[in-house]
């Protein structure tokens, strides 16, 4: 049997970005003498259709003392160094590619945050990233929605060519494990990444392993592992339009199959 359609419809709406993010903040220096500077950093994202966004600056509340000689130290609430993913994925880190297949686990905000970034050293820089609790157990005891982080990440940068490799834990708030009830949401990940510059060409390519450990209560379905990796090319055409094309893949473990976009 045919079922044909009996009416139509439309609608037209306004959309706040759809996927990139509307924000507003406020960022000052002080330069303190000595080659050393103080600076501030509030940032919140908002849908500006409605004007909701959550808390005041759900995504940056920083304070940090900055050195041009020997880097920058930083406390507060900012993005979670996962976030390095965006520079080495051709459609930056987007729902429509490498943020969509690990269910927008590499960029969430870290509260309760010290970090560190090293100036340039022959081509290489570190950045580190600890994130307390701030429950009365170390290790969490559920009374915070938030659990331990950490991370680390190298980078080397040459004329033609960019590396980074990425190590980073995101820890249940109620018991400290890299587990829970899926791994998209308590886990460690492994990443490597490479940008190759050719002229109005960038080559880009990543691979991740998220894992976990102390699953307890799986739910039906869910992976407790991820192997994730993407390729693709940017074809800068003029300095206002880029062509870009790219593909990315996904495998879970425990029988929950693949993706590819």
């Amino acid at each position: 049997m045919t079922v044909r359609p009996t009416g139509s419809t439309n609608r037209f709406r306004a959309e706040s970005g759809d996927w990139g993010t509307s924000l507003w903040g406020m960022k000052g220096v002080e330069d303190i003498g000595g080659g050393n500077r103080v600076v501030f950093h509030l940032e919140g994202g908002f849908n500006t259709m409605n004007g909701q966004g959550g808390n005041l600056f759900n995504r940056w509340a920083t304070v940090d003392m900055t050195n041009d000689q020997y880097g920058t130290f930083l406390m507060g609430r900012e993005l979670f160094i996962s976030n390095g993913v965006w520079d080495f994925d051709p459609f930056g880190q987007s729902n429509w590619s490498s943020a969509s297949l690990v269910r927008n686990r590499n960029w969430p905000q870290s509260s309760n945050n010290v970090s560190y970034q090293s100036p340039k050293f022959a081509g290489f820089d570190f950045y580190g990233q600890y994130a307390l609790s701030n429950a009365t157990s170390w290790n969490g005891n559920g009374t915070t929605p938030q659990g331990r982080e950490a991370g680390a990440q190298v980078t080397y940068t040459a004329p033609f060519f960019q590396v980074r490799g990425i190590y980073d834990e995101i820890r249940n708030p109620a018991n400290g494990q890299l587990g829970g009830n899926s791994v998209y949401a308590y886990s460690r990940e492994y990443t490597a990444m490479f940008n190759v510059f050719l002229g109005q060409f960038k080559l880009q390519g990543g691979y991740q392993a998220v894992r976990t450990s102390g699953m307890t209560a799986l739910l039906a379905g869910q992976p407790s592992t991820l192997d994730h990796e993407w390729g693709g090319v940017t074809w800068q055409a003029t300095p206002a339009a880029a062509l870009i094309g790219a593909v990315y893949h996904v495998n879970g473990n425990n029988g929950t199959g693949n993706a590819t976009i």
